[in-house]
């Protein structure tokens, strides 16, 4: 990992200065183009690289960048709980997944983590940095590839807010273990209707239709994470 700059800026909009970006793949040579399009690129700065997500949180600690550049198949996590970790570690930081993988499976579960966009590395260099400028703005974006089935209307590729509450990731992360609704809503203090109400909440966020597709989704894309907080 690489990490440069000062650890306290302010926000990705309306301020003086780059906009400051963290880039985290696990191939350097991808690290490398994405970096030469930003020193290309005027108003931004590459001010860290990582190639996993423990590494990748430890430079955005370091460095408080304005936005991470976040791939999905990193080591040690996948870039899905690392953009859930940096939303509850660094809220201000805008995440936006860069990837290969255009499985729309992974496009729900960052959309569930709270990204702010999902982009293709097929992406030219250009185009890029205007999605993130748009990003950085306040819009929420998927690739242009991506869009069918969740385009906001108009047409304009921006992904409505859905991410997933913290109650409802704990029921999820409980139906991974195989629970049934009673035993969850016994591990949560809660009842089993409100069980099913979030599971029903979830459903449509994701855009899923059956408990065992939302589970698989779960469990293949690292949708939830850590233990489930206990009643409340």
């Amino acid at each position: 990992m690489s990490v440069t700059g000062p650890a306290a800026v302010p926000g990705p909009t309306g301020v003086p200065g780059p906009r400051r970006v963290v880039i985290v793949d696990d191939h350097e040579l991808l690290r490398t183009g994405t970096r030469r399009i930003f020193e290309d690129a005027p108003g931004y700065e590459v001010v860290g690289e990582a190639a996993d997500g423990e590494a990748a949180l430890a430079v955005i600690d370091a460095t408080a960048p304005h936005v991470a550049l976040v791939d999905i198949r990193l080591p040690t996590m996948n870039g899905i709980e690392l953009a859930r970790l940096i939303g509850e570690r660094h809220p201000g930081v805008v995440v936006i997944v860069l990837s290969a993988y255009d499985d729309p499976d992974y496009v729900r579960a960052a959309v569930a983590a709270g990204v702010a966009g999902y982009l293709l590395k097929t992406t030219p260099g250009r185009a890029l940095v205007e999605a993130i400028d748009r990003i950085c703005a306040g819009a929420r974006l998927l690739d242009p590839s991506l869009r069918a089935g969740f385009d906001a209307p108009g047409g304009t590729g921006e992904v409505p807010p859905s991410p997933l509450t913290a109650r409802e990731r704990d029921v999820v992360a409980l139906a991974a273990q195989g629970l049934a609704n009673k035993a969850i809503a016994r591990e949560l203090g809660i009842s089993p209707r409100t069980v099913e109400g979030h599971l029903n909440h979830v459903f449509d966020k994701l855009g899923t239709t059956s408990r065992t597709e939302l589970v698989r989704l779960a469990l293949t894309t690292g949708l939830v994470g850590g233990e489930p907080t206990g009643p409340r």
